[in-house]
């Protein structure tokens, strides 16, 4: 996207790509790429955005890539469709056959390898959740892959089994309404989403579809933070009553008080967090002698945060929490990924037997976060 964009901007158009599915269907961004990576006598025009509708500009455009021998991956209903893989396929071709990039060092600087953004810490977080759930198919990047919705009717269906009508997804796409019925699940998703109480305000289906990154992961969170809380409530006997934050932090400290802790903590936010300690004297509280205190950091410096903060995700995996946040996420106090390790933590002491091979041994650190 990146690559697109720079050459929209030397191409002189507003036009800009934000993802391979909505922005693509009319095939102007195409029209305005192919022309300006095109190399000189090669006879690319912008004739096709005098063509009307969507399917017959897209043939046009079509035409034009073929003049560079780039034709492939795609078809006119495909990019009128906004088939996401297909036209990825596409441009990636485009990219490797005619980059038309100014030479390494060159003033000229406006893309540069650097700069790709790449899978963020919590984008990684989530995808891993997900294929730990066994969802089919694999996720292998978050947005493409929830774009039809399936992925997600599968987590609904492990958060609260029976309450996806599978009657109303539709899992096998056609080329013509293909489109239509991918944001027709994700619409459907939304809905089953507001069911949950989500909080889902101004998030419509085809902000899934499209891969808008705040909102899908908005939607992500809320869908992993009700897993973790609907395993808890089921330890719990709770019921469909979900915990509340509130809840969680009480017995936290609850918890801490009774095994003689002296830490303790007021919210998911509080930085006292930070130095992994409180995790550390919880999963002591929940299975003693498990931590090697030897091995615990004063947690001054970052250096040392981070080492406790790898040493506690340890301990508590090993002890059988299924705890998905990393330590990073801990030193760093992100609330969302601290209720995480909380929850999993008090899942682990009301469910005894979620352990799986726990040792009584002291348990060495992690390193470099494995």
């Amino acid at each position: 996207m990146r690559w697109v964009n720079y050459h929209l901007e030397r191409a002189g158009t507003q036009r800009r790509l934000h993802n391979f599915t909505s922005d693509i269907v009319d095939s102007e961004i195409y029209t305005h790429l192919l022309h300006q990576i095109a190399p000189n006598g090669s006879g690319v025009t912008l004739s096709p955005l005098g063509v009307h509708g969507n399917v017959p500009r897209a043939g046009a455009m079509l035409d034009e890539a073929e003049k560079l021998d780039c034709r492939e991956f795609v078809t006119a209903t495909d990019v009128a469709a906004g088939n996401y893989k297909l036209n990825l396929a596409f441009v990636a071709n485009l990219f490797n056959k005619h980059p038309n990039l100014p030479d390494p060092g060159a003033d000229e600087v406006g893309f540069s390898v650097e700069d790709v953004i790449e899978e963020t810490r919590e984008e990684k977080t989530y995808r891993n959740w997900m294929n730990s759930m066994g969802v089919d198919p694999y996720v292998n990047w978050l947005y493409a892959d929830l774009q039809n919705g399936v992925v997600i009717f599968q987590l609904y269906d492990i958060i609260r089994p029976g309450m996806v009508t599978w009657k109303r997804v539709v899992r096998t796409f056609h080329k013509l309404r293909g489109m239509m019925d991918q944001i027709q699940n994700c619409n459907y998703a939304v809905e089953l989403g507001k069911q949950l109480r989500f909080s889902l305000v101004g998030i419509q289906g085809k902000d899934i579809y499209d891969g808008n990154q705040t909102l899908t992961l908005a939607l992500v969170w809320q869908l992993m933070r009700a897993y973790t809380l609907s395993v808890l409530a089921q330890c719990t006997q709770s019921g469909d009553s979900l915990p509340a934050d509130k809840d969680i932090v009480a017995w936290v400290n609850e918890k801490l008080k009774n095994s003689g802790k002296s830490t303790s903590i007021r919210s998911f936010q509080d930085p006292a967090i930070s130095d992994g300690k409180v995790v550390l004297d919880l999963i002591d509280a929940i299975k003693p002698n498990v931590i090697d205190h030897s091995l615990v950091k004063s947690g001054k410096s970052n250096e040392d945060k981070m080492s406790n903060a790898k040493y506690a995700i340890t301990c508590g995996r090993k002890i059988g929490a299924k705890i998905y946040a990393l330590p990073e996420d801990i030193v760093e106090v992100k609330p969302k990924m601290v209720l995480t390790v909380f929850a999993c933590l008090m899942a682990r002491d009301y469910l005894p037997d979620m352990k799986q091979g726990a040792a009584s041994a002291p348990i060495v650190p992690m390193i470099n976060g494995n």
